[in-house]
């Protein structure tokens, strides 16, 4: 039952990963993946900062929930 509900978890958190990342590609163009933006650093703010962190916390939720998956298959077997 564990394993299962963790395997819907980790599903859910990287479709909610890849919805993000695509959100923060979307106003760059495809010249500033290239270099081709002028300014070197900028800082992020507001909706952005917060879709960032959010990015962050996903990721490490989703390497808690793979490595917990693993362990609980390992321990299982």
């Amino acid at each position: 039952m564990l394993i299962k509900i963790l395997s819907i978890a980790e599903i859910v958190t990287a479709v909610l990963i890849t919805i993000a990342i695509l959100m923060q590609a979307k106003g760059a163009g495809l010249g500033a993946v290239f270099g081709g933006e002028g300014n070197v650093y900028r800082t992020k703010r507001g909706a952005e900062k917060i879709l960032f962190y959010a990015t962050i916390v996903m990721g490490v939720i989703f390497a808690g929930t793979a490595i917990a998956f693993l362990i609980l298959q390992t321990g299982s077997a």
